[in-house]
């Protein structure tokens, strides 16, 4: 099925250019990159939402000096999509600490962040879709919850369980410990693709209660699920994601990609280039 407008879509190439936003007012604000494409007058825009431990950008490809988002944004532009990537509190250049992060803050951030789109001048603020990777693939189901008036849903990787997730990305024994500690109190955790992290428990105590897969049975528009099939992070796949698309009224579908969960980005740009982007900008032109 194709939107009207979609064909004026796929005949724009420009590319405008990207300029720095800060969103919110006083000290607790959120840093974003605003990107929009030549050409268009209010064009469509994506909000997009980084993964646990990310940043704006997202983490870099290899053979490029570019990440994800940054990459994924300039993409969208071409095609006549604007988007908003923007760091969730704590995270990149946005204020506060790390440590204070929770699911609900950044679920919250990222209704900011839509409600800013929805209100700015230079996009059309009718067609404003979201793109969630991993934990922000969680987060863009519960903000397409609360904006149910979203266009457009595309979610990579999305973390579907969150409290087993989180035990193998942090470790059960560390996830597990955290749910009898106090709210206030500050853990660390290694992480499974190597690295630490220090998170106060009141993050852990969301896990059990926030799963996105009754979340997304509020929003009835367009969703498309992208898996990577040889994950290790959000698994079992395909089933996972197609655990979305159960709980979800409307059209729908779920990608399979030949993957980790990273789109094989430490060895390879081709299969983000060929399909996982592809696939994205698509659905994207087709149901806006």
């Amino acid at each position: 099925m194709t939107a009207p407008g979609a064909s004026a879509l796929s005949s724009n190439r420009g590319f405008h250019g990207e300029s720095r936003v800060r969103i919110g007012n006083g000290q607790r604000s959120l840093v974003g990159v605003l990107n929009l494409p030549a050409g268009f007058k209010n064009p469509p825009v994506v909000l997009l939402l980084h993964g646990f431990t990310g940043q704006k950008d997202e983490f870099p490809i290899a053979a490029i000096d570019a990440g994800l988002f940054a990459h994924t944004a300039k993409r969208l532009a071409q095609d006549g999509i604007g988007s908003l990537r923007i760091d969730f509190h704590g995270s990149g250049e946005s204020n506060d600490c790390w440590e204070e992060t929770t699911l609900t803050g950044q679920i919250r951030d990222a209704a900011v962040a839509f409600d800013y789109l929805r209100a700015l001048a230079s996009v059309n603020g009718s067609k404003v879709g979201i793109l969630g990777y991993s934990q922000g693939g969680l987060i863009g189901a519960h903000l397409a919850a609360m904006r149910p008036e979203s266009s457009v849903v595309v979610l990579w990787s999305p973390i579907t369980d969150p409290l087993p997730t989180y035990g193998i990305i942090m470790g059960r024994e560390t996830v597990e410990n955290a749910l009898l500690e106090s709210d206030d109190r500050v853990v660390g955790a290694k992480l499974c693709w190597g690295g630490e992290t220090k998170l106060k428990c009141a993050f852990f105590k969301e896990l059990p209660r926030l799963s996105p897969i009754p979340a997304i049975g509020k929003y009835t528009g367009p969703l498309r699920v992208i898996v990577g099939l040889r994950e290790t992070i959000v698994t079992p796949q395909p089933a996972a994601g197609q655990s979305l698309l159960d709980c979800h009224n409307g059209i729908h579908d779920l990608v399979e990609i030949d993957s980790d969960h990273d789109w094989n980005a430490s060895t390879t740009i081709k299969t983000i280039d060929d399909l996982l982007i592809p696939k994205t900008v698509d659905w994207f032109k087709s149901h806006f």
